[in-house]
């Protein structure tokens, strides 16, 4: 269960940056993630995640919820099933809670980010200035855009973004250990009032607390 909550952490930043689902009018990669970046200020939607092990056809773990999201640096990520957890990036430390183990890990935000693709979300930089970008075309009717990360300490080796119309359908993330892992998204909302209660977090009392992830 620790491995699955680590890749799910490591996911969970990552899509910070590259889920923000927006009309898309530039023809060209690195002018859609422009569109995609533009003016955003609120995002939520619900999600289905997979993830898979390098050359392994068999799915190992799925999960699905909800993620909220306030520029710059807020952010809620909810797991429902298969298992309940919450993930909370207050500005200042990112919080894991496993409901059902009834653990908290937490650590830096800073630290948590840097090298990672919500690196970009944090500090609104352009994305050229931390990865480069693919145009990869149509593929199975969608059209993809892959970002490859500048970082040499970086969590994945690549990411890939498919594009249908004006909405982000889906994205692939492959880690440096061969890990594929894909969110479907869904019921998308672009700049909602979200309220400011939902990027706070609390531990419980009497729960297990971890200092770092």
């Amino acid at each position: 269960m620790g491995s699955y909550m680590n890749s799910s952490l490591k996911a969970f930043l990552s899509l910070f940056l590259l889920s923000l689902a927006q009309p898309l009018w530039a023809e060209d990669g690195p002018q859609q993630l422009d569109a995609f970046l533009k003016d955003l200020d609120t995002l939520q939607a619900d999600f289905r995640q997979t993830l898979q092990q390098q050359q392994d056809d068999g799915q190992v773990y799925a999960g699905n919820g909800v993620f909220y999201l306030k520029r710059p640096g807020l952010l809620r990520w909810e797991y429902d099933t298969p298992d309940k957890q919450l993930i909370v990036a207050d500005g200042n430390r990112i919080w894991l809670h496993d409901i059902e183990l009834e653990q908290v890990s937490h650590r830096s935000q800073q630290a948590a980010l840097d090298g990672t693709p919500a690196q970009l979300l944090s500090d609104l930089a352009p994305v050229t200035e931390h990865f480069q970008v693919r145009d990869l075309g149509e593929q199975e009717g969608l059209s993809w855009v892959e970002l490859l990360p500048k970082e040499k300490e970086a969590q994945f080796a690549s990411v890939r973004l498919a594009l249908s119309g004006n909405r982000l359908q889906r994205m692939e993330m492959i880690d440096n250990f061969g890990q594929t892992t894909r969110f479907f998204f869904d019921n998308v909302q672009r700049n909602p009032i979200l309220d400011d209660a939902l990027f706070k977090f609390e531990p419980p009392p009497m729960i297990d607390l971890i200092g770092d992830l």
